[in-house]
This record gives structure tokens, C-alpha cells and sequence, in this order.
């Protein structure tokens, strides 16, 4: 069973990698044409509704996830909206003892840095455009050692795969207020735990445009094609 488990994510890594190009080229050509639906906003601030010339104007206003700096796997500060402003962002977390939902999500964050590496052949690779973050829960016992050893664990590219750990309050504050992971309430303290399985996309300008369950693959498959069609997106938008 384990076998076939570990064959399936193999072919399941092989398909995303090999269809994700094909995929810029169908998105791309279907946006031109109004047919695709990017990935939904999530965390409306406040709506607006105007008569403009008779016409009904609705004017919506979406939380912008607040900066995060952590402590990453090297031991650096690193600032999630400063020094990785130019990225779409993938974040989970987890710890480094965890044994039952946490080697999912790791495999999971995996397949999609691989789907997402260097080609050595194009001059614009598909891993300039996203980050992965896994930021613990468990700080007290994760120092930035332990994540070097885990991300060791799983070979990441640790160029586009930051593991980040840091203060336990801010590090729930920012799970809970600013990326809104479906929790019960908790102040940050000593028994208060999050344990989740979601995996939380952020687009450029740090509005979350997805939730995906990183044991699932299809919410995976998803995952990336969602952070396909944020790129295009964004080149989209640039020549309006």
C-alpha cells in the first residue's frame, strides 16, 4: 500500500510538471477571450455600491495579509512582504515532529516547488514566480536548525522553499487574524495549538486568493494551476 501511495504522488508530481506549460499557453489563450475565471478574492474589508450614470457600481475592498518576519532555516530574517514582495506566495504550517498530517504536507509543498523548478533552458523559469513557506507551529522546539534538518529531510530547493520559525504569539496572531486558517480561538500561548492542513495561496499585492487541502491531490493540482493563472494575471493586467 505504501508503494502505491508513493507511485501515485510520483506520477501525480510528473503530470503537474509536464502539463503546467501547456497550461500558460491554453490560460493564456482562453483569457484573451474572456474565458477564464481567476481565483477568487478572499477577505472582503468593505463593499462599496455607486450609481454611476444610472449603472450600479460596486466597489470592493480586500484585506491585504499584514508583513510576517521569522527566523528562516539559515538562521536570516526574512520579511514576507519586503524581501519576497515580487513573489506569489504558498504558505503551510507545520513541525518538526509531527508524524501524522505533516509528511503529507511536505510532499504535497514538494511536488509543487518541483513542478515549479529552474528550467535551464528558458531565460523566464517558473521559479522566479512563487514561494513556498512552511512556518512552524511548534517554535519552541523548531530553531531554525531543526527546519534546516527537516527541509534536509525532503532535499527542498532552498531558494524557493523557506522554512520559518519565531516568536509563538506573532507567528498565531498572523495564522489566525491575518490569513484567517480555520482554527478554534486561542491567544498564542502555551496550550494554545494549531495543527491545520490547509495550504494558503497569496498573490503579489498579499490578498489570499486560495485555500487547499495539501492531503488532497486534486486541491494540490488545483493549488498550482491557481498560481498559473495568477501570473497571467498579473501580465494580463499590465498591458491594460
Amino acid at each position: 500500500m505504501t508503494e502505491k501511495r508513493s507511485n501515485k504522488k510520483f506520477f501525480l508530481g510528473i503530470a503537474v510538471a509536464v502539463l503546467l506549460p501547456l497550461s500558460f499557453y491554453l490560460v493564456t489563450n482562453e483569457l484573451s477571450k474572456g474565458k477564464v475565471h481567476m481565483p477568487l478574492r478572499y477577505g472582503i474589508e468593505r463593499t462599496d455600491t455607486q450609481n454611476v450614470g444610472g449603472k450600479v457600481k460596486i466597489d470592493t475592498e480586500y484585506h491585504h495579509v499584514g508583513d510576517l518576519t521569522l527566523i528562516n532555516q539559515f538562521g536570516q530574517q526574512v520579511s514576507l512582504n519586503k524581501d519576497l514582495k515580487s513573489r506569489i506566495l504558498v504558505i503551510d504550517f507545520f513541525f518538526t515532529t509531527c508524524t501524522s498530517t505533516c509528511p503529507g504536507l511536505a510532499r504535497s509543498m514538494k511536488l509543487l516547488q518541483t513542478s515549479f523548478r529552474k528550467d535551464p533552458k528558458k531565460e523566464a523559469s517558473l521559479d522566479t514566480i512563487v514561494q513556498f513557506i512552511s512556518i512552524t507551529v511548534d517554535p519552541e522546539h523548531d530553531s531554525f536548525q531543526a527546519l534546516r534538518k527537516y527541509a534536509d529531510r525532503y532535499d527542498v530547493n532552498n531558494d524557493t522553499w523557506t522554512f520559518l520559525t519565531g516568536d509563538k504569539k506573532t507567528i498565531y496572531n498572523f495564522a489566525r487574524n491575518e490569513l484567517h486558517i480555520t482554527t478554534g480561538p486561542g491567544d498564542g500561548g502555551a496550550e494554545d495549538f494549531i495543527h491545520s492542513e490547509q495550504l494558503v495561496l497569496l498573490d503579489r499585492d498579499r490578498i489570499v486568493r486560495g485555500y487547499y487541502s495539501g492531503l488532497n491531490d486534486t486541491d494540490v493540482r488545483k493549488c498550482a494551476d491557481d498560481i498559473v493563472l495568477l501570473n497571467i494575471e498579473r501580465k494580463h493586467n499590465k498591458k491594460k
